[in-house]
Order: C-alpha cells, then sequence, then structure tokens
C-alpha cells in the first residue's frame, strides 16, 4: 500500500488530492499549519491522518518523515495570495514573504523528503499560469510560481528514478479567494468565465485529477501539466 504525504492537504486542492488518493488505497498523511483546517478536514475524511506542520522548518519536515518512515509519494499544494500587483505599486517586502510562504517550504520539504522517498517514488509540486502567461499585475506572484515550476526539469534529472512533476492550474474556486467577499467572487468567476475557452472555472477537483495522474503515473517526469481552462491562451 503506497504511502503519500500532501502537504497542503488540509483544504483545496490539496484535500481533493489527498481524499483521490485515499480512494486508490494509498494511506495518506496530511500536513499543515492551521490545526483547525487539519481537524475540520481529518473529521470530513475519516481515513486521512493529519499532521501539524510548517514546512518551511526542516527539523520539523524531518521529524515528521522520520516518524512516517518510507514514502512513496509528496505532493505539495502549498499557495499564497500575495505578491500580485503592478510593479510600480509592488511591495518587495509582501513579495518576499510571499516566496517565503511557498517557495521556500516547498525546496525545504523536497530536499528534506528526497532520502525517505522509495525508487520510482514522486514528487508533485503546484505552480500557476501566472508562471507563462503575461498578465499585467503579475510579475511579483509570477516569478514566485515560475521559480517553482523551474524545479521540476532539474530536478526531475537530478533525482531519477524519482519522478519530478507540478500542475500549473489557472483560475480555481478554493478557499484561495475567500479575501473576496462571497457575492463579488461569484460575479468576479462568473465574468472570468465568459472569457475562458472552457467558459468555467475550475474546482478543486478538477486539478487533484491531473495530480494523481502525475503522482502515479510511472512514465511522467519533467512535466508541467497546464491545468488552466486556456487562461494562459486569452492572457
Amino acid at each position: 500500500m503506497p504511502t503519500t504525504l500532501v502537504i497542503g492537504g488540509n483544504s483545496g486542492i490539496g484535500l481533493a488530492t489527498a481524499g483521490r488518493l485515499a480512494s486508490r488505497g494509498d494511506t495518506v498523511h496530511i500536513a499543515g499549519r492551521a490545526p483547525d483546517r487539519l481537524t475540520e478536514a481529518a473529521r470530513a475524511h475519516p481515513g486521512l491522518l493529519p499532521h501539524e506542520l510548517d514546512a518551511g522548518d526542516a527539523e520539523a519536515v524531518a521529524s515528521l518523515l522520520d516518524q512516517l518512515g518510507g514514502l512513496d509519494r509528496l505532493i505539495l499544494t502549498l499557495s499564497g495570495n500575495q505578491g500580485a500587483g503592478l510593479l510600480a505599486e509592488l511591495d518587495l517586502g509582501v513579495l518576499r514573504t510571499a516566496f517565503e510562504e511557498k517557495f521556500w517550504p516547498t525546496i525545504t520539504a523536497v530536499k528534506g523528503a528526497v532520502p525517505h522517498l522509495a525508487e520510482g517514488g514522486s514528487i508533485t509540486l503546484i505552480g500557476a499560469v501566472t508562471a507563462r502567461a503575461g498578465m499585467p499585475g503579475t510579475s511579483g506572484i509570477g516569478a514566485l510560481n515560475a521559480a517553482v515550476e523551474g524545479l521540476i526539469a532539474p530536478l526531475a534529472a537530478e533525482l531519477a528514478p524519482v519522478r519530478v512533476n507540478a500542475v500549473s492550474p489557472g483560475y480555481v474556486d478554493t478557499p484561495w479567494w475567500n479575501m473576496v467577499p462571497d457575492a463579488d467572487r461569484r460575479a468576479m468567476f462568473d465574468q472570468i468565465a465568459t472569457g475562458l475557452p472552457t467558459r468555467r472555472i475550475a474546482t478543486a477537483d478538477d486539478i487533484a485529477e491531473a495530480v494523481v495522474l502525475l503522482a502515479t503515473n510511472p512514465n511522467l517526469t519533467g512535466t508541467v501539466i497546464e491545468s488552466d481552462g486556456g487562461a494562459r491562451l486569452m492572457a
């Protein structure tokens, strides 16, 4: 039975991914910084095993991985909603914080997990459409996601036969958008959807399906799947 660790697995894409893998028979551990969300996730999905973790803390990552022993799949669905804005108005301190919330925890967790991964195991990360689409106001957050996606090809070559991949989502209806009032968020999503080739906003489960494919298919490595509803085509 494969052992999977989903860091960021307490909500959104991470939780949807954890649920899908558990239904396939994996032993799935979920980790995150918010104990209330972990408790809620474990209550909603009794088969998931929750762990409180700051992925940017190398010692905490090492301690959890020692506790788990061997690992077949590492999935990081870390996110942050800071770092967007026009360059002239961009607060560089906020952008540094965004890197501290997503990029540095990502590379810290990956580095810590490598010695624990089974031969032929997998690492799957989450980037975003801003890494490759020319959208005004996304130079900061785009650089952040490009940094995450930039890990994929070199690590896939360096860590083989461990497989390394990523999913690059576009607009997804997850708690990432909770900073926008509900009515405004609905109106915004409706407007965005009309401009997408798919004419819809993705669900967390849409993205989770792509994550599971990368995590489990033994012939995929060094790959970034663009699951963005065609948003990059309209930028």
